[in-house]
């Protein structure tokens, strides 16, 4: 299931409630919201997606910081030529298997935050 990524079909019901989109950052656990920089928060200003601008840019294999910031350029850029753009680049990805998972493991590590810079 996970690697032809049919296990995210629950979520279109999602979709029909009106609770998610199509497109958007993908949603994350609850207890990471804490975590988030401001900046990082910013991605909570669009409904979470099925697919989104971090997906098609890699998906598991970026880092968590490098995924925050593709989804607050998703925000401050989202239209609907963006959307379909992601809809039909996730379609193609998902046919060729590709960018599922992280070398070496299947998901993301936990997200633990983002450290302040030093100040020194």
């Amino acid at each position: 299931l996970r690697s032809t990524s049919i296990d995210e079909l629950p979520e279109l019901w999602n979709v029909l409630k009106g609770e998610m989109s199509l497109v958007g950052p993908r949603p994350l656990f609850l207890s990471y919201v804490e975590r988030y920089s401001p900046e990082q928060s910013r991605r909570l200003e669009a409904l979470p997606g099925l697919t989104g601008w971090a997906q098609i840019n890699g998906r598991n294999a970026v880092s968590w910081d490098d995924r925050f910031k593709m989804d607050v350029w998703y925000v401050d850029n989202r239209n609907l030529l963006l959307d379909i753009r992601i809809l039909l680049i996730t379609l193609f990805k998902v046919l060729k298997r590709e960018g599922i998972s992280r070398e070496g493991q299947a998901t993301m590590n936990e997200f633990m935050g983002t450290e302040a810079p030093d100040e020194s």
